[in-house]
């Protein structure tokens, strides 16, 4: 059994862990209220916004909006992987970085497969690899539609300049504090929209279809990159508060386990000094 000396310093160090995993779970669950609410308030935006794309695009011929839906064979794959920028969240980033790595030697184990890092998670993970053409892990210190709409313009860019023949975006989906869903997302080429589907749509459109499509293709996917890394930024908080929260729980059975062996072993010294001193004064009186 260790000694009164350890077992005390090992309380304080525990305590001191404690305090801190208790912390981060407060200023987790402050953060994510504020993430939370912005996710909440941008989803019906951004599903209307490509419910309404879906919907023209649906009426008009093929060839509208053709340089962000050109389907050409794929050959070059470009993953945006959407990170944390720091740890103690969990299974957060690993579960990203083991579904891209599943992506990448299954899905697209012929094809030449390249990484936009947004968070310095997913950087580290794959900077060994060579194929991190961007590393855009900044964006998390201000975190608003126009810097995430410069990497967005970005993406298209390539694209449309023949760099990539497909570009898909793997992220956490946030849906409670508790539960966060690997999200795989098709960026460009746009998904052909359903013809089976019966799209109504009784409005009157100025200047004509084919503009309103065309200026809303882009902002479509600056939108779709901006939701998904809003997505993955409440999920990181969540995420991190419940990890948190466990490590915090953990740390008070360790500590009282240890109070526990503490008092136990001060027990048996005293007992041991009673023990000795009873036998000593035996011994004296015979």
């Amino acid at each position: 059994m260790a000694n009164l000396k350890e077992i005390r310093s090992r309380i304080t160090s525990v305590s001191s862990t404690m305090q801190i995993t208790s912390a981060m779970k407060m200023v987790s669950a402050a953060k994510l209220k504020k993430a939370q609410d912005a996710i909440t308030a941008m989803r019906p935006y951004a599903d209307k916004l490509t419910e309404l794309l879906q919907g023209l695009s649906a009426t008009l011929d093929e060839n509208t909006g053709s340089k962000f839906s050109t389907q050409r064979e794929v050959n070059k794959v470009l993953i945006v992987v959407i990170t944390s920028n720091r740890g103690l969240c969990g299974a957060f980033n690993s579960n990203i970085i083991k579904a891209v790595n599943k992506l990448t030697t299954e899905t697209y184990a012929n094809q030449e497969v390249s990484y936009v890092a947004v968070g310095k998670k997913a950087n580290d993970a794959f900077k060994k690899t060579n194929n991190i053409i961007a590393n855009e892990s900044d964006v998390f210190d201000d975190l608003t539609f126009d810097n995430v709409a410069e990497i967005a313009q970005m993406l298209m860019d390539k694209f449309v300049a023949g760099e990539f023949d497909k570009i898909e975006i793997v992220y956490n989906k946030f849906k409670n504090a508790a539960t966060q869903i690997v999200t795989r997302e098709q960026f460009l080429p746009i998904v052909p929209v359903s013809t089976e589907e019966n799209v109504n749509l009784d409005y009157i459109f100025e200047p004509s279809k084919v503009e309103i499509v065309e200026a809303l293709i882009p902002k479509s996917l600056k939108t779709q990159l901006y939701k998904g890394i809003r997505d993955s930024y409440a999920s990181e908080h969540g995420a991190r508060m419940t990890a948190m929260h466990k490590a915090t729980d953990n740390a008070k059975e360790l500590r009282d386990q240890l109070k526990l062996t503490y008092n136990k072993a001060r027990q048996a010294a005293i007992t041991n000094e009673i023990l000795e001193i009873v036998g000593g004064a035996e011994a004296l009186n015979n």
